[in-house]
């Protein structure tokens, strides 16, 4: 009787396997220097509400300044000390996107190859290396302590009379950190890195307290914080011993079919000797200037990779395990996983789109729209923060009926 049941519910499995295999397999993932379009109608979209959407990202243009320099001024100088710019920087284009549907392009619009700052959007790409350390065992864990990781670090300057050395997790908190809470920005890091201290970013509460406040338990309070980013992107670089954007160009952006425009910058000051080699320890987003350098349909490819869970055409760059954990909530921000992907479980992000949609985003506001649901992605960039619901609104309204 048992092997009588059993049999069926074999063959179901076998069958359900077969048919996520077959449905990988005919899955379009663009080859390197072509995109095919197709036309919204082809694919049973509505293109009238496509171009509603289109004209809506335009209409919603960012009101900061073109001039990043300005707009980051704007942002956080007024509120911030220590807020000079430290990296490169450049003027924006105009508002620029594309929409992946199926894999194809259905539509866009702007200056998609235009390579411009992408601010935190670059975060995403900065976990996407630490997941590949831990995939090949260079992380055992991320419930590890970094600092176990991180021997004392050779800052980079000939004029300098005397070597100066880092040691980013030797106080008695850096000390118990794990990369989990650093890639959660649970982390309470603290420290000076690359003239910024952790306390002058997005400070908060009375400025006379700002030196002094109590230390947070790692994993108990989420905050948004570029120093401490940057102290994980300096770990990760002496995991790999060697710079972070040749990583990433190795196990991520050449694999994706990736241009070769773009640039992961870190700041004129955040150099160090690895391996008797000067090299430049990047930042995690253009805070402070810097960050990742990127056109459209790159960000459009690296979406379309976190769509597909890590498997780029049935190569497995991302451990579905790595991108599991970089979709679970924070506890301490239930919209957080794994810097630099928002959630939407709660529907709070984007009331409009479904609660397993996620999204890499930037200051500007760029981001990067994944909705598995409906097999779609979106690169929207230089919006307004407050639109980037009814444009995702808009967007959806051209898809096919559930």
């Amino acid at each position: 009787m048992k092997r009588a049941l059993l049999l069926p519910l074999l063959l179901f499995t076998i069958l359900l396997t077969a048919q996520s295999k077959r449905s990988n397999n005919t899955a379009y993932f663009p080859p390197r220097g072509e995109w095919v379009h197709r036309s919204p109608a082809a694919l049973g979209l509505d293109s009238v509400a496509l171009a509603e959407a289109i004209g809506f990202a335009r209409e919603k243009e960012s009101r900061a300044p073109r001039d990043q320099e300005l707009a980051q001024e704007e942002s956080f100088g007024r509120a911030e000390p220590f807020d000079e710019v430290v990296g490169p920087m450049k003027p924006r284009g105009e508002p620029t996107g594309i929409i992946i549907y199926k894999g194809y392009i259905v539509a866009e619009w702007g200056e998609p190859n235009r390579v411009d700052i992408t601010n935190s959007v670059t975060k995403s790409f900065l976990s996407s290396v630490v997941g590949v350390a831990v995939d090949q065992g260079l992380i055992r864990s991320v419930l590890d302590t970094v600092a176990n990781y991180v021997p004392p670090i050779e800052v980079y300057d000939p004029l300098a009379g005397k070597p100066d050395l880092l040691y980013p997790f030797a106080s008695a908190h850096n000390r118990t950190l794990t990369w989990d809470v650093m890639l959660r920005q649970t982390s309470d890091w603290e420290g000076v890195l690359w003239g910024k201290p952790d306390w002058a970013d997005r400070p908060e509460g009375k400025p006379e307290e700002w030196t002094t406040r109590p230390r947070h338990a790692p994993g108990t309070v989420w905050k948004y914080n570029d120093v401490r980013v940057n102290a994980l992107a300096l770990a990760a670089t002496s995991v790999w011993r060697m710079p972070l954007p040749q990583v990433l160009k190795t196990y991520i952006m050449d694999p994706i079919g990736a241009s070769n425009t773009w640039r992961w910058y870190g700041y004129r000051n955040s150099w160090i000797v690895l391996d008797g080699q000067p090299v430049q320890s990047v930042s995690g987003g253009g805070h402070w200037g810097g960050g990742m350098f990127i056109n459209a349909y790159d960000m459009a490819r690296f979406g379309l990779l976190t769509l597909h869970h890590g498997n780029w055409n049935g190569r497995q760059l991302l451990s579905e395990q790595w991108v599991k954990q970089a979709l679970t909530p924070t506890s301490a921000n239930p919209g957080y996983g794994y810097m630099n992907w928002f959630l939407n479980t709660d529907q709070k992000l984007l009331p409009s789109a479904p609660a397993s949609a996620f999204v890499h985003i930037g200051n500007g506001t760029n981001f990067i729209y994944v909705d598995p649901e409906h097999d779609l992605v979106a690169v929207v960039r230089w919006i307004e923060n407050a639109s980037m619901d009814g444009m995702v609104k808009r967007i959806l309204a051209a898809c096919p009926k559930k």
